[in-house]
């Protein structure tokens, strides 16, 4: 079968959030879907697998609804894995700063858009302007925009503290940048509140940007939180570069994985080149946890 992964949000009042949690919960059983929805008073925010035909239905079933009839979908091949379970919660918000009194909210304050075709556009022209990167360094790492600004965070929370790293650009033509546009949503208004005057968000996000100018002004792969972790459109192209480097060996590689030891004290998430598999394809961030591994493998072998 020929599955899609779908990437959307909405910025939109919610008077029942738990209301809406129970209709996605019906619409994922109804259709055969996994995947991770988040849901607030300030709106809805999900991520999702299922056969082309089924997450069309469920497309088909949202936009019916008029809070959500104009959402923005983010469309990418599946491969029927990429999310091992349903997760649909309730939260706050469906993105956090933690700013207290100094929270933005897009429905209010938030950047002027700019599509793909207009920052294509942009790169082409020659003009001045500053492509801030407000993923997390993680993310960053494996693909980003060239000569993008990239924000020092590993948290989106840590966007305060790291203002001062942009704050040359107040006058500046800013763009900013993330995966799918909703955390562009905050940090473009988070900018015009503290006094920046020329301030765009990349509508849809870099997918979007990617899937009508793959390997044309991004460099690398996309990072996504899914089971395929990168993802990018004619990778075999001559025209596609690998940016990032295998955290062991230094070789070109944007193979990103997880410690296979379970018990890792640091939860290591980093890009290994696949000569450092072991036999059953497991991947450990250091000699001790593969020993441990083993070690631990061994005592529950007969």
């Amino acid at each position: 079968m020929n599955y899609q992964v779908l990437l959307y949000y909405k910025y939109t009042p919610i008077e029942d959030p738990e209301a809406e949690k129970r209709r996605q919960e019906e619409l994922f059983a109804r259709f055969g879907l996994t995947g991770r929805v988040l849901i607030a008073p300030e709106g809805i925010n999900g991520t999702l697998e299922g056969t082309v035909e089924n997450t069309e239905h469920y497309i088909a079933e949202m936009v019916s609804d008029k809070r959500f009839a104009d959402i923005h979908w983010k469309r990418s091949e599946g491969n029927g894995k990429a999310f091992p379970k349903v997760k649909i919660k309730v939260r706050d918000e469906i993105v956090s700063l933690h700013l207290g009194e100094d929270d933005v909210d897009p429905n209010v304050t938030t950047g002027k858009y700019i599509t793909a075709d207009e920052l294509h556009e942009l790169y082409e022209s020659g003009k001045e302007f500053y492509v801030v990167d407000m993923r997390n360094d993680y993310e960053q790492k494996v693909g980003h925009f060239e000569n993008a600004i990239l924000m020092p965070m590993k948290n989106f929370r840590e966007l305060p503290e790291t203002l001062k790293e942009i704050e040359h650009l107040k006058d500046k033509l800013v763009v900013t940048t993330c995966t799918g546009g909703i955390r562009c949503e905050k940090a473009s208004g988070f900018l015009v509140k503290h006094g920046f005057t020329n301030v765009y968000q990349l509508y849809g996000g870099m997918h979007t940007y990617i899937e009508k100018y793959p390997n044309s002004h991004f460099l690398g792969k996309l990072y996504v939180f899914d089971g395929r972790v990168v993802w990018g459109i004619n990778t075999d192209d001559e025209d596609h570069e690998v940016i990032s480097h295998c955290d062991k060996c230094g070789e070109q590689s944007d193979n990103y994985v997880d410690c296979a030891y379970l018990h890792c004290k640091g939860h290591r998430h980093l890009i290994l080149c696949e000569k450092h598999a072991d036999e059953d394809g497991n991947y450990f961030c250091c000699d001790d946890c593969r020993q441990l591994a083993y070690a631990e493998q061994k005592m529950f072998v007969r």
